[in-house]
């Protein structure tokens, strides 16, 4: 994979996942990805799990965050992290924004 070392925002285009939710990649190689995500409020990220390690970054507003067995309210600030293959989703109580890192790179959201 070519090493990229900048990836500027007005060059990314915005990708519509429906119900409300949003996503651009910020930056990516092989071992590591950063994606923004945009939630209207009431949008529900489904419980889905995948094979990457995966921290979400909460920018703005707020979340219900189901991580396996956990459930918690998550605002601006806080942090989750998801091991590989756990069950995980969100309900986004407040229109929020978030960064998620994964690694390594999430090859399913390059086209």
């Amino acid at each position: 994979m070519e090493i990229k070392h900048f990836f500027m925002s007005d060059e990314t285009e915005w990708e519509d996942l429906g119900s409300g939710i949003k996503r651009r990649i910020a930056a990516y190689h092989e071992n590591l990805m950063a994606v923004e995500m945009t939630f209207e409020e009431n949008s529900v990220g489904p419980i889905h799990s995948h094979p990457h390690e995966q921290i979400s970054y909460i920018l703005e507003g707020e979340f219900e965050f189901t991580v396996g067995d956990e459930k918690k309210v998550v605002k601006a600030g806080d942090c989750t992290f998801k091991e590989p293959n756990i069950p995980h989703g969100a309900v986004c109580l407040k229109k929020g924004r978030l960064i998620d890192v994964f690694t390594p790179h999430r090859q399913d959201f390059l086209k």
